[in-house]
């Protein structure tokens, strides 16, 4: 089948020549999209689109800068079939969004990456909200829905029971996640990251 036996010469070497075609722009695509970056957990790998630049601005301007990266935030940590099917998902629907320019001037969480970021919130910051929720629980457990004595054994029982109670988004509180980033124009020109190299060197200016 891979030498084509039976065809005529001519569609053999037509067919060759297509699938060359083919494979040369998947090769010249993959370098020009800096499509291996993706694999990385480097930040900039998001600026690759320049749509992300003021959320990458407000990131490194921010407090999260110094205990997270993107990535941290942004895909499940369960395991390396789940992140990286995430990434991938996530990667085809924005590449799709934005080559079509219908991204929305203020950015926001689709239906499906919002659970995953509001768990690495909880992952991150277990400690702070079993601190709030144990006051809670003790003080007014009743202000949450709960009976007294309903909160399970230990603080692992008061944190699976008040964050079933307090069903809502770290960010519907903390809206300066990102720093004062409200739409794809927030952030001062000055600001904005360069976007990382890309392209081949022959096509690069003075090059």
């Amino acid at each position: 089948m891979v030498t084509l036996a039976g065809l005529p010469r001519a569609m053999q070497i037509g067919i060759y020549g297509l699938a060359g075609v083919v494979a040369g722009m998947a090769l010249l695509l993959a370098r020009v999209s800096n499509a291996t970056s993706y694999l990385s957990d480097d930040p900039l790998t998001c600026i690759n689109c320049h749509v992300m630049t003021d959320a990458y601005a407000s990131w490194q301007r921010g407090s999260h800068r110094q205990a997270a990266v993107c990535v941290d935030c942004h895909v499940p940590h369960g395991n390396l079939v789940a992140k990286y099917a995430f990434k991938g998902r996530d990667g085809l629907r924005h590449s799709y969004v934005f080559t079509r320019g219908t991204q929305p001037q203020v950015l926001e969480l689709s239906a499906g990456a919002g659970p995953v970021v509001q768990s690495n919130c909880v992952r991150c910051h277990d400690h702070q909200i079993m601190m709030v929720l144990a006051s809670l629980l003790q003080g007014a457990p009743a202000a949450l829905g709960l009976r007294p004595g309903q909160g399970g054994r230990g603080q692992d029982g008061l944190a699976t029971q008040g964050r079933d109670a307090l069903a809502t988004r770290c960010w519907d509180c903390h809206q300066n996640i990102h720093g004062e980033v409200r739409s794809l124009s927030a952030s001062p020109a000055e600001l904005r990251p360069g976007l990382p190299a890309a392209g081949l060197d022959w096509m690069k200016p003075g090059e």
